[in-house]
């Protein structure tokens, strides 16, 4: 770096590229390319370099074996390194000078990000599950509603950091590297927890503050389990770069491991992309659609689902073949003209959410997805449609048009579009969570007048979904969704003038793209890391519910087992242990307490870090502790204590 501090790096590369140079691409995260990302590297990076590219996995400043200090996501700090990354490794005399980047989540973000700064070199990029707004589509906030994923990522981040360099890397300078670590990094819940509206912090390295910065091409690519669907239609709508966008049925993981299924070909497609525009080849990528989009025919809501029924659809821009319907918000369900004046009222029991914990799925087998809404439904306030004689498709952003009431200062809603199936079961197919705060400004939100009636405009996560014959919508509209959504100071009541509210459906009628759509190749892989099983890991959630309290308590084991890595001969061991607690009739006692284990050892050398984390809340503030213990050789060399405070915007 210009500084003189050292960023670590694995490449893979063609034997002859020092005679033969070839383009570079660059994955540039925190999660430690040695032992936390090796096995997903192992499958990725190398098919890349088979096919006549240098491939480099780089950990950030202050993170795995690369020197410097840990500091918080996505800074200019982290693009200006980035950019000098992609400076240096342009000139190398293996390199031919055209560098693409690519990353899923962090990588993807970092690599709009970079972009937007325009480096001569960077030529393309690919970002996978990641977002053009901090504020609204990341881990931390939905439409000025607290997630408890702020809470639990952070809680992540400390224990990520918290590991030392690989001395087999490093030598003796690993302790010393490690111990500057500890001392300086901060648990970061501290500063996105000041910033609870959408502020300067948020729109630095927001794309979608300046669409117009990038200009080279991209290729976003997600899933609709995913926490970061919403930006993929954006970019390929407001970019002036070339950009193609595809999203399928999956969770947070490569396309190519992602469930559920179908699981494609994404190593062949990537390759199609990097050779267009990295080796100057007609691979025909861009004369396909701009857009492909899975769309999801009507699923039984099972959590553990293994695939998603359903078709690839092609779209040349969001609006294609898709047209407007308006079913109108009635005192007796959703109907297409307009139901009187009713008002409805509902105060959801604080449990409400228990079926949907997780915002974002982890793209795995681990239950995740969310489940049978009826329980949660019963706790809403539901609108549901005619019995539909005939299949019908929406593509889109569903949006509900709110007139309401409450009757606290302070209140947050979540709003989901149901799929009921005959029997009555109840399908998730959209939903978002928003602050009525927040309904004129995010900037700016205001106290609401309890009893005053206000609108809003309401955009529900983006989704293509085939409601079939014999199935009815639902809106379903509750004043909690526990855990995700942290509760507001107090229970509201929310009232609903149905006269004045309506749901806004982007009806689609089957494209003439559709059936002449490329047929994807099975995924296919490089061999991962060899090595074995040290520890079995498993993943369990669990909800608990007090018959004569009425607490409730979601608990979370997310335990990664123990692998030895043979190549380097290294064991590394990771769990975690996540609860929350609520008192249903009482906001304030919601709880969150996080507990992380991560031990590195080899020959004699064993390293361990523990870290807690809590948050609870009073009418007026947060509380937030977090600890950290680090062990070498089974001796404590560094303990920590982080306790603080922070006022609540209208939380």
């Amino acid at each position: 770096m210009p500084d003189g501090i050292r960023l670590a790096a694995r490449v893979w590369m063609p034997v002859d590229a020092e005679t033969a140079p070839v383009p570079a691409i660059l994955e540039c995260v925190p999660y430690r390319k040695r032992d936390g990302l090796r096995a997903r590297d192992d499958a990725m990076h190398p098919y890349f370099a088979g096919h006549g590219y240098a491939v480099l996995r780089i950990d950030l400043r202050g993170s795995g074996e690369s020197e410097g200090l840990p500091d918080d996501e996505y800074t200019p700090a982290e693009q200006q390194d980035l950019l000098a990354a992609v400076d240096w490794v342009s000139r190398q005399n293996w390199c031919s000078g055209r560098v693409g980047m690519m990353g899923i989540s962090w990588g993807g973000f970092n690599s709009l990000q970079v972009a937007m700064h325009r480096p001569p070199a960077l030529k393309a990029v690919i970002a996978v599950c990641a977002s053009d707004d901090r504020y609204n589509d990341d881990v931390h906030y939905m439409q000025g509603c607290l997630l408890h994923d702020n809470f639990a990522w952070a809680s992540a981040m400390y224990a990520f950091v918290s590991q030392p360099p690989d001395p087999a890397l490093v030598g003796e300078a690993w302790r010393d590297m490690w111990l500057k670590r500890l001392q300086h990094y901060r648990f970061p819940l501290r500063t996105w927890l000041a910033h609870q509206r959408r502020d300067a912090y948020w729109r630095q390295a927001s794309v979608c503050e300046d669409y117009d910065a990038i200009a080279c091409p991209v290729f976003a690519v997600g899933g609709w389990e995913d926490g970061y669907s919403n930006a993929i239609s954006r970019l390929v709508e407001n970019l002036k770069a070339p950009c193609l966008g595809l999203i399928g049925p999956w969770g947070h993981a490569y396309p190519h491991q992602a469930l559920p299924g179908p699981a494609i070909g994404f190593l062949q497609e990537a390759l199609r992309w990097w050779d267009h525009w990295l080796k100057d080849r007609d691979t025909g990528i861009m004369a396909e659609p701009r857009l492909r989009v899975w769309m999801n025919d009507s699923y039984e809501p099972d959590p553990v689902a293994m695939t998603r029924p359903g078709r690839w659809i092609a779209q040349n821009s969001v609006t294609d073949n898709v047209a407007e319907q308006i079913l109108h918000l009635a005192a007796d369900g959703l109907h297409r003209l307009p139901g009187g004046t009713a008002q409805r009222q509902v105060r959801s029991p604080g449990y409400v959410g228990i079926n949907t914990p997780e915002w974002c799925s982890n793209g795995h087998s681990d239950g995740d997805y969310a489940g049978d809404q009826r329980s949660d439904d019963g706790g809403s306030l539901c609108f549901d449609g005619d019995v539909l004689p005939a299949r019908l498709e929406i593509y889109g952003t569903p949006t509900v048009d709110l007139a309401f009431s409450v009757d606290r200062p302070v209140a947050k809603i979540a709003v989901r579009l149901n799929d009921v199936a005959p029997d009555g079961a109840s399908t998730r197919v959209t939903y978002t969570l928003y602050s009525l705060n927040h309904h004129l400004d995010q900037s700016e939100p205001i106290d609401l007048i309890p009893g005053q009636v206000y609108r809003a405009r309401i955009a529900l996560n983006e989704i293509a979904h085939a409601f079939l014959p014999g199935h009815r919508l639902r809106v379903a509209i509750s004043t909690s969704y526990w855990p995700q959504l942290w509760p507001s100071p107090a229970p509201v009541t929310l009232t609903v003038d149905c006269g004045s509210s309506r749901l806004h459906l982007p009806v689609r009628n089957a494209g003439p793209d559709d059936v002449l759509l490329r047929t994807f190749e099975p995924p296919v892989a490089a061999p991962t890391s060899p090595g074995r099983e040290t520890r079995p890991g498993s993943f369990r959630r669990c909800f608990h519910q007090e018959v004569e309290s009425g607490k409730v308590a979601m608990v979370m084991d997310k335990d990664y087992g123990g692998f030895h890595f043979s190549e380097i001969d290294l064991i590394a061991d990771v769990a975690a242990h996540e609860t929350y607690r609520l008192d249903p009739a009482d906001p304030l006692t919601a709880t969150a307490e996080i507990r992380y284990h991560h031990e590195l050892s080899r020959d004699g050398w064993q390293v361990r870090t523990e870290t807690w984390s809590s948050l609870r809340c009073t009418p007026t503030h947060f509380h937030v502790t977090a600890r950290l213990d680090a062990f070498e050789n089974g001796q404590r060399v560094f303990s920590t204590e982080d306790a603080f405070e922070i006022p609540r915007d209208r939380m």
